[in-house]
């Protein structure tokens, strides 16, 4: 395993900003296996790059209008990510929950969607971070997470459900929640 290298998180460079966003409809979350870009191959929610000038909000509408074909009309923000990667971008991603939307989930060239029960969703074909937030924000928790990553494997985590207490580490962070 590689050494966890040092991260000054008050002057950490976010080189990508970006969204993702999850339908959650009573136990079932909509998901996508992502067909290209960073994460091709893996199971996410939609979500991708904030686009020059555009709002977490903007870019995570726009994301799941590109990826499935589909509006949500009830989006809220659930809590930011904070990966400071080794071989790729750093990014802060502003993660979002809805429960409706209009339109049919579709296939697309970027993404295929695919409904799970919240107790079967497949990890292992996800993120590795996913594990320590995504079932505690199906939960309706807020939350604030921080990951050092080494190619695709975490060498540190710390994940906040607490508000106020992840305001301590990273002050603006959570205005908009």
């Amino acid at each position: 395993m590689s050494e966890v290298r040092s991260v000054d998180w008050d002057n950490w460079p976010a080189e990508m900003p970006a969204t993702l966003l999850f339908v959650i409809q009573g136990d079932q979350i909509l998901l996508i296996e992502k067909q290209r870009g960073i994460g091709a191959g893996k199971v996410n929610g939609p979500g991708g790059k904030m686009d020059p000038g555009e709002t977490p909000l903007q870019c995570a509408i726009r994301e799941v209008q590109e990826e499935l074909h589909i509006t949500v009309t009830d989006p809220k923000k659930m809590g930011e990510l904070y990966f400071d990667m080794s071989t790729m971008p750093n990014i802060h991603c502003h993660v979002f929950m809805a429960t409706e939307f209009t339109g049919t989930p579709t296939d697309t060239d970027e993404a295929i969607p695919m409904w799970k029960h919240v107790d079967e969703i497949p990890y292992d074909r996800m993120w590795d971070d996913d594990q320590f937030w995504l079932p505690q924000m199906i939960q309706g928790q807020q939350f604030i997470g921080r990951f050092i990553f080494d190619d695709e494997t975490i060498l540190w985590k710390d994940v906040v459900f607490d508000p106020v207490e992840a305001s301590e580490w990273n002050k603006e962070a959570l205005p908009s929640l």
